[in-house]
C-alpha cells in the first residue's frame, strides 16, 4: 500500500532538522526525541520542544516547520481533551490518528508542513502511527521521522523485538538518537523521552535520560546556561 503522494521539495523540507522515534513494546510505547531546531546551515534553538503529551494515553512526536507542527500537536490535544468530556472516556489511539490524518489531509491550499508520529496505549494494546504531511497514515511497529532517521533506523533494525521492554526501548531509542545525532548535523543538543503504559504517562527527566546515558556508556549531552 501506497501513502499519498508528497512531492519532492515538500519531503525534503520535512527531512531537515530532527530525529525522531515511536516503538511499540510488550507492555506499551516509548516515544523519543533530540532537541536541535536548525534554519538552513543555522543551529537556531537548543532545547526545541519536539514531543507533546496529547492525552493521558498517548502524546506526538513532530518534525518539519516547527510552526506547523506544534499547532497541530495543539489541535489535536484541544479535540481529544473535547472527546473525553463529552464521552467521559478517551479516544482510542487510531481514531487520534485518523482525526490527526484528516486535518492533514483537508487543508489542500494551506498545507501543514509536518510529520508527525503519534504513540499511546488504549484497550487494544500499544500502538505507533506515522502520519505524513498529506494525510497518509500507517501504524507500524517501530517508526523513525526526520533527517537523522536513517541513522536511526540502522540501530532500530538490528535492536527492535516485540518482546522489549520500555525500559529496553528507552535504552533503544537513546541508542539510535545518539547515532543520528553523530552523523547529522541536524540533530543533537539532548533527548526527550516519553514512555506510556497502560498505568501512566511518563516524561522522563533530564536525570532519568542521563542515568540511562550513562549506564550505556554514552557521553552526556552538554548543559546549557
Amino acid at each position: 500500500m501506497m501513502q499519498h503522494a508528497v512531492s519532492a521539495a515538500d519531503e525534503e523540507r520535512l527531512l531537515k532538522g530532527t530525529t525522531t522515534i515511536g516503538l511499540v513494546l510488550k507492555d506499551g510505547v516509548v516515544l523519543a526525541t533530540e532537541r536541535r531546531a536548525t534554519i538552513g546551515s543555522m543551529i537556531a534553538n537548543k532545547q526545541t520542544q519536539k514531543l507533546f503529551k496529547v492525552d493521558q494515553n498517548m502524546g506526538v512526536t513532530i518534525a518539519g516547520m516547527v510552526g506547523d507542527a506544534q499547532v497541530l500537536a495543539r489541535y489535536l490535544k484541544a479535540e481529544v481533551s473535547l472527546y473525553r468530556l463529552r464521552r467521559n472516556s478517551p479516544v482510542n489511539v487510531e481514531g487520534a490518528a485518523t482525526l490527526l490524518a484528516n486535518i492533514l489531509s483537508g487543508s489542500r491550499y494551506y498545507p501543514y508542513y509536518a510529520w508527525l508520529i503519534l504513540g499511546g496505549v488504549d484497550a487494544k494494546g500499544g500502538h505507533v502511527f506515522s502520519v505524513d504531511p498529506a494525510g497518509g497514515c500507517i501504524e507500524d511497529r517501530y517508526c523513525s521521522i526526520g533527517s537523522g532517521s536513517t541513522f536511526a533506523y540502522g540501530v532500530l533494525e538490528e535492536g527492535y523485538s516485540r518482546d522489549l521492554s520500555t525500559s529496553d526501548g528507552v535504552d533503544l531509542a537513546l541508542r539510535g538518537l545518539t547515532v543520528a545525532m553523530k552523523r547529522d548535523s541536524a540533530s543533537g543538543d539532548g533527548y526527550l523521552c516519553h514512555v506510556i503504559t497502560a498505568k501512566e504517562y511518563h516524561e522522563m527527566s533530564d536525570d532519568e535520560i542521563n542515568k540511562r546515558l550513562k549506564a550505556l556508556k554514552i557521553p552526556l549531552p552538554p548543559v546549557l546556561p
